[in-house]
């Protein structure tokens, strides 16, 4: 199968042999070693502040997002959420859970927040603000410098899900004033899914320290302390941290971030190139270098998906919801070249000429 979904992704061949081999035990100086290169590695990559800090956490990336909200906040914060859709409304709906009082801005479909409708919150009492970086669901990226300058001036504490955004889009915390910044091991780093990631500032380490949470498995403060060894509390999904490291190493020999962005982006760029005389239309006005999301004009967009897993070998991303029938997606993370664009753009217009679409 040619997997053109936005996780989990094509991998290298590296990255698979090392899941061929014998899971190693972990208690181990040579595999705090390794975690401590990821870590290091991580915090190069997402410019994390000397200070600030990694930790590796076995579960989805929905997993990450609820130990930062219930780690950072507390019933006396008030917080802002862009809710632009299915992510978004996740954040809210953990906001909900650990009774954490918040606002939402609810963006129109495909489209960025704007200046103005940030500026009617300055000097509000907001404590923190929540964002899903790319809104995967509509492939719509948010202005994160505008953001972060809101951020700033208001000194708010700000988590970023770059879950599907991170070695995509470019990102440095230390300069955007980031405290916390959320990944997963399936979208960019394409390793097989079971591990997500909480980069912290060294602001939000403190406030973590300093907060009372009522949970074992996503106590951060444990996580903190266990990970100064290069360890986890409990046991991680330790096969895929080393596909991680072998992951990272490679990007770095490849010539780092700048270098992973580019090609994303330049896979991106000849994808959307190659279909502006199919029948589709570009969803997101602020497009993510990630995932391309398309309304199709003359076919079901679940339609689609199905018939190009079925007779093509091909996967895309299909919506769910009430986008079910009008939007699918087209990833560009992972181990894919132009080449494989082609194919995935060949198959569209064997399917116009069989009058599918």
């Amino acid at each position: 199968m040619l997997n053109f979904t936005v996780g989990p992704v094509m991998s290298s061949d590296i990255v698979r042999s090392i899941g061929q081999e014998q899971v190693p035990y972990f208690r181990t100086k040579e595999f705090s070693e390794v975690m401590l290169e990821n870590e290091n590695l991580i915090k190069e990559f997402a410019g994390v502040e000397k200070k600030g800090r990694v930790v590796f956490m076995t579960c989805s990336g929905t997993g990450s997002m609820e130990a930062s909200v219930m780690n950072l906040f507390t019933s006396k914060d008030k917080v802002l959420i862009i809710n632009g859709g299915t992510f978004g409304t996740r954040l809210v709906q953990l906001c909900q859970i650990h009774c954490i009082p918040y606002t939402e801005i609810i963006p129109e479909f495909g489209y960025d927040i704007a200046d103005d409708v940030l500026n009617q919150y300055d000097n509000k009492g907001y404590t923190g603000f929540l964002v899903n970086l790319d809104e995967t669901s509509t492939g719509v990226l948010y202005n994160i410098n505008r953001i972060s300058k809101f951020c700033k001036r208001n000194n708010l504490l700000l988590v970023v899900d770059s879950i599907s955004s991170f070695l995509c889009d470019p990102f440095n915390m230390q300069e955007l004033g980031a405290d916390i910044m959320i990944t997963g091991s399936q979208k960019a780093l394409a390793c097989p899914p079971g591990i997500s990631l909480i980069a912290m500032s060294e602001r939000a380490v403190k406030c973590i320290k300093q907060n009372s949470v009522r949970s074992l498995y996503f106590n951060l403060k444990d996580a903190l302390l266990d990970g100064e060894r290069g360890q986890t509390p409990f046991t991680p999904a330790v096969g895929i941290l080393r596909q991680i490291n072998v992951r990272l190493r490679e990007i770095k020999m490849s010539g780092g971030v700048e270098s992973e962005i580019n090609r994303v982006q330049e896979q991106a760029y000849d994808f959307r190139s190659k279909i502006k005389d199919l029948p589709f239309k570009f969803a997101s006005h602020s497009p993510a270098n990630a995932v391309t999301s398309l309304f199709s004009l003359t076919a079901k967009a679940f339609d689609i998906f199905t018939i190009l897993k079925d007779e093509y070998n091909i996967w895309v991303c299909p919506n769910g919801g009430e986008m079910r029938d009008k939007v699918f997606r087209v990833g560009h993370i992972g181990n894919l070249t132009a080449s494989d664009n082609t194919t995935l753009v060949n198959a569209f217009k064997d399917l116009q000429n069989r009058n599918i679409i």
